[in-house]
């Protein structure tokens, strides 16, 4: 940020490509500086942002653009702005506002050896970052007290945990959220353990009322904590985001992302004209689940086949282009047909096969092919609503999930899922002794299975092996692992 003070008629010039809320800032700036107490000069003022080729937006810059302007009238010293990486908007008062993407900030202001002046607003998500000189303030005036050395800058407060959010503990969980309230179903609770104990795709299919949705909302209660690596970079993207409100961030609990089935391609993917992280990206690290899956736009469900394969989403808009992570399960749940009771033992479907065709086809074979666990959730049958026993809870799926976790952290020596396994450590990992290979290569004839199948009915199948305990893949780990996969057989 540079700027210079030049003879001529009084004006304020932005140079180097702003965007409106950049151009605008003049007006706030200079509201800003008089209103606290400063003079702002009666010349010709040349306001230049490098490098020149770079778009600059939001309104973070309003704070250097401020401090440029008080060091040029000589109100701050220059020499100690050359140590700080500021951002803050500016009230008409003087005021600092919170801005998106502190924490980014904060941990590239580290990197280059800086400290970082921002909002005390924003002091709690940048608390994560360790070992940086952070200055919070609350107001123009302050900061110039601060620069001059007149006042002493006042401690940053700790982050905390998002209230909204939950954890693996009763205490954090809410009372309404628990595996033991879901009547039978053992069938697809068990397919949502092994999903969430290797990070596979899920789809759940099933007639109206059958607890699909039930199901899915309470994957959230036997998700393992984050790391804090993962937590670190979960709070990046929700403070880049502007979701890190109050200091509120996704410390321990994984994101839980459900949006409605309207949504667009750039909503869940991330898109825009300033490229800016959609829903596959906020649910990093944790689950995306869509519910109604058939009812989302075809385009959109297609949108998410890279994102699913590589975990990372490249966004480009003219001559920029963005790159933002997506390592997230999917978790889905749909009807079978578009009354929904397709195979349902109790009421009888009234759709026509073209009909069921046309509602099957909005989910496309490479789409279906990317989702390991396929599983049908049948109606409820009316002794297990009736019964007063509740079936296992949340607590012991989470324990066996958290220990099947752990097993994959020592295979691997990082947090990495089996569904994240590499294809060059795929053969070596899920090694299968005879009868088991042979049964692999049964099922890929009759089923028609293609490589991308296989790779993830052995995935699938070494999670199972370290659910039960198992150092190797078994045959019958095998053969559960194909029965997930053939459901989109009856169906497709």
């Amino acid at each position: 940020m540079e700027v210079d003070l030049l003879l001529g008629l009084p004006g304020v010039f932005i140079a180097g490509l702003p965007d409106a809320a950049v151009r605008e800032s003049q007006l706030r700036v200079k509201s800003a500086i008089i209103n606290s107490g400063f003079e702002f000069p009666n010349r010709r003022l040349v306001v230049n942002m490098a490098p020149a080729d770079l778009r600059k937006e939001g309104s973070a810059l309003d704070l250097p653009i401020a401090l440029g302007v008080l060091s040029a009238t000589g109100a701050v010293p220059p020499a100690r702005l050359g140590t700080l990486l500021a951002l803050g908007e500016l009230g008409l008062d003087g005021t600092l506002r919170p801005v998106r993407g502190a924490l980014p900030a904060a941990i590239l202001a580290k990197r280059l050896g800086l400290g970082l002046l921002l909002p005390r607003d924003n002091a709690r998500e940048v608390g994560l970052v360790e070992g940086l000189e952070l200055l919070p303030v609350d107001s123009l005036d302050e900061v110039v007290a601060i620069l001059r050395g007149q006042i002493e800058p006042t401690p940053p407060p700790a982050p905390t945990p998002d209230p909204g959010a939950t954890r693996n503990t009763r205490a954090c969980r809410k009372d309404d959220e628990d595996y033991a309230d879901v009547k039978g179903q053992g069938q697809a609770k068990r397919a949502i353990e092994a999903a969430v104990a290797g990070g596979h795709n899920l789809l759940l299919i099933g007639p109206p009322g059958s607890g699909k949705t039930m199901l899915a909302s309470r994957i959230r209660t036997i998700l393992p904590a984050m790391t804090g690596e993962e937590a670190l970079e979960a709070c990046c993207i929700y403070s880049a985001a502007g979701l890190a409100r109050n200091g509120h961030l996704p410390l321990h609990s994984r994101p839980f992302r459900s949006p409605h089935h309207t949504i667009s391609a750039p909503g869940l993917i991330g898109g825009g004209q300033v490229p800016t992280p959609g829903e596959a990206t906020l649910a990093h690290n944790g689950i995306l689940f869509l519910d109604e899956f058939p009812e989302f736009r075809r385009h959109v469900l297609e949108a998410l086949r890279q994102p699913l394969e590589s975990r990372v989403i490249h966004v480009t808009r003219g001559n920029r282009t963005a790159r933002f992570p997506a390592d997230f399960m999917l978790a889905a749940a749909m009807n079978p047909c578009p009354c929904g009771f397709l195979g349902d033992t109790r009421r009888e479907c009234n759709c026509t096969p073209p009909q069921i065709q046309r509602y099957l086809s909005r989910i496309s074979g490479p789409l279906l092919d990317r989702i390991d666990i396929q599983v049908e959730v049948p109606a409820v049958k009316l002794e297990d609503l009736e019964s007063v026993d509740r079936g296992e809870g949340s607590d012991e799926m989470a324990r066996r999930v958290s220990a099947a976790r752990a097993v994959q952290t020592r295979r691997y020596g990082r947090a990495v899922t089996n569904a994240a396994l590499s294809p060059r450590d795929l053969e070596t990992v899920c090694a299968l002794p005879g009868d088991a290979a042979l049964l692999l290569h049964r099922a890929m004839k009759q089923l028609g299975l293609s490589a991308r199948s296989r790779a993830r009915v052995l995935k699938l199948g070494r999670t199972l092996a370290d659910l039960a305990g198992s150092e190797s893949v078994q045959a019958e780990h095998v053969a559960e692992a194909v029965q997930y996969r053939v459901l989109d057989r009856k169906l497709w």
